[in-house]
Formats: C-alpha cells, sequence, structure tokens
C-alpha cells in the first residue's frame, strides 16, 4: 500500500472495498454492525425505521411543502422495495415556505428522515451510508440524500444532491476552512439506477474524512471540521426550485430510492 492510496476492509465484511485516498485502517478489530437495511419493504418495516417529512417539519428551502403520513400515501410510497418521492405542482396559494428564503409554496411533495442518527465517536469511528436512486434531474427539480445535525447547524454532508441538471453534488460542511467542500460528478442518466456512498472516518478528536463514491467508484475526499460527537439526521427529500431553478415542473416529479444501506464500526 502506498501511502497516498490505500484499499480498506471492514471486519465482518457489511461494507463494500474501495480505494480512498490518505485512508488508514484502524489500530485494533472492530465490529462490524448494521444500523439500517431492507427498510422499505413495507409500511411497518419503514416506519420503524423512518419518519415522514423533515425532521424540523414540512417546510425547508425551495418551493415544495412535504406530506405524508401512516394514512397519507400520495407523496411517500412504497412498492417492491422502491420508496417513491412525488412532486405535485398545486394551482392555488398555499402562502409561503416558513423556512428561509421563505419562497412562495408551489409543489406538494414528500420527504423522510431516519430514526438512526449517525453519530461519529471513539465507540462508532466509522459509518458507511449508501443507497441506490433514480433521481430527477430536470430544471427546478431538486432532490437530495444527506445529513444533517441534529442539534445544530452545521454540520452537513450531501451524499446525493442534484440542482436541476445531470450534475451531482457531494458536499460538505464545514470544513477545516469553515465552509463548503464540493465534487461535482456529472452523472450519465441520473434517472437510472445508480450508487451513492459515503464512507465516514473519525481522525481525530473533532474531525472526520468523508469518502464519497458514485457507483463503487470514489470520487472525492472531503475533511468535516467537529463532525465528531454530533448527531446527524439521515434525510431523503425531494425538493423543488430554489437552487435548482425557478421554474420547475408542470407534471409530477418521482424519485426512487431502494437499498438503503447504513452500517458502523464498533470500537
Amino acid at each position: 500500500m502506498t501511502h497516498t492510496r490505500r484499499r480498506f476492509l471492514l471486519a465482518g465484511g457489511a461494507g463494500l472495498a474501495g480505494a480512498a485516498v490518505g485512508f488508514a485502517r484502524p489500530a485494533a478489530a472492530a465490529t462490524w454492525e448494521t444500523v439500517i437495511s431492507d427498510s422499505f419493504t413495507d409500511y411497518a418495516t419503514l416506519e420503524a425505521n423512518w419518519n415522514y417529512l423533515y425532521p424540523w417539519g414540512s417546510d425547508h428551502n425551495g418551493t415544495a411543502r412535504m406530506y405524508g403520513s401512516a394514512s397519507d400515501h400520495n407523496h411517500i410510497s412504497l412498492d417492491g422495495g422502491t420508496l417513491t418521492l412525488r412532486a405535485t405542482r398545486i394551482n392555488w396559494d398555499e402562502g409561503n415556505s416558513s423556512a428561509d428564503p421563505h419562497l412562495p409554496i408551489r409543489y406538494h411533495s414528500g420527504a423522510v428522515h431516519a430514526r438512526q442518527h449517525v453519530v461519529v465517536s471513539d465507540q462508532f469511528p466509522q459509518w458507511e451510508v449508501k443507497g441506490r436512486f433514480q433521481a430527477p434531474s430536470a430544471s427546478g427539480t431538486w432532490p437530495a440524500f444527506w445529513l444533517t445535525g441534529v442539534n445544530s447547524w452545521p454540520p452537513e454532508s450531501d451524499i446525493l444532491e442534484f440542482k436541476g441538471d445531470a450534475r451531482n453534488w457531494f458536499n460538505t460542511y464545514k470544513n477545516a476552512e469553515g465552509g463548503w467542500s464540493n465534487t461535482i460528478v456529472n452523472v450519465s442518466s441520473p434517472g437510472s439506477w445508480h450508487g451513492y456512498r459515503a464512507w465516514i472516518n473519525k481522525v481525530n478528536a473533532t474531525d472526520v474524512d468523508i469518502h464519497y463514491y458514485l457507483d463503487d467508484t470514489w470520487v472525492g475526499q472531503h475533511r468535516g471540521a467537529n463532525f465528531v460527537n454530533q448527531p446527524l439526521w439521515i434525510i431523503i427529500n425531494l425538493q423543488m426550485e430554489g437552487s435548482s431553478g425557478s421554474s420547475g415542473p408542470t407534471t409530477d416529479t418521482l424519485y426512487h430510492a431502494r437499498d438503503i444501506y447504513v452500517g458502523r464500526s464498533r470500537a
């Protein structure tokens, strides 16, 4: 192994081996454990692993308001192990989003967030978060699969984020310089199934390295400052317009997710 590129292997074999720049194996053997897997088989399993909407409610930074519950599957539905989020244009005035920048609500859509938090710590120094997605990429569509701080913002890690075109934004905030790190990757046919993955490794008392992968190919490494001991939400959502363009689709937009997996090492 060279000093700049190593292959990592997980004890227990739960994760995929992959190239990772600057990744060092743990000094002692660790136990690997699965946290989330096969969570979209039926609604009972979905609801045991995920909550409907955003952690903070129905609104965020675009023009879609999230709707969904155990009795309302118009915008959050399951079929054959696949989660589908559906955004529908509305033709009435529903006011503005309660979240900054308070854009007018023009869509109803769907979001879910995991009941399990990601917490990088001495006890759980390594995490893997991944899934397979068919993501919309038309102007005005803004799908995401991301981690964000439970108690504060930052930190944030975006594993999948399309903003109105065929480029995926792998993002980390906050980095060692106090801002964003971005790895932007062109994706061939985002509406086909692709794998998006983050491997998170504790590197010191406060910071992590996050390795990002597209279809199991390593695409970039970011240093995440002050991620250690900070609980993170896992969110899948279909937001609209905002950073993805101000003229979104008039027909329904679909965002599909399957094979969501979350695992961690126990030191």
